[in-house]
């Protein structure tokens, strides 16, 4: 099992859901408001007068070998929105209950 954790600005959530659908993954935790900025460039996210936009995150549980085709899916989404920002990162899971 793998977890990705997705941060993306809130204007990409329904097409990252998307994602998850074509990939028939039901199952995600999704935190609405969340701050950041970008590790290299892209405008920071903090919902202030001067930074207006917001993050969302999400914390998706898949099989591997869907982790890898969500992952690419993902990376070509943030591909068509440089400007609005994408990261994924991809972690072990070692016990489902």
């Amino acid at each position: 099992m793998k977890a990705i954790f997705i941060s993306h600005n809130q204007a990409l959530s329904e097409r990252i859901i998307n994602v998850l659908d074509n990939n028939e993954v039901r199952g995600f935790t999704k935190w609405a408001l969340t701050e950041g900025r970008g590790t290299v460039d892209g405008e920071p996210h903090y919902g202030s007068h001067a930074w207006p936009s917001m993050n969302s995150s999400m914390l998706v549980i898949t099989e591997d070998e869907k982790a890898e085709k969500i992952m690419t899916d993902l990376r070509k989404l943030d591909e068509t929105a440089k400007m609005q920002g994408l990261r994924a990162f991809v972690w072990n899971i070692e016990q489902v209950s």
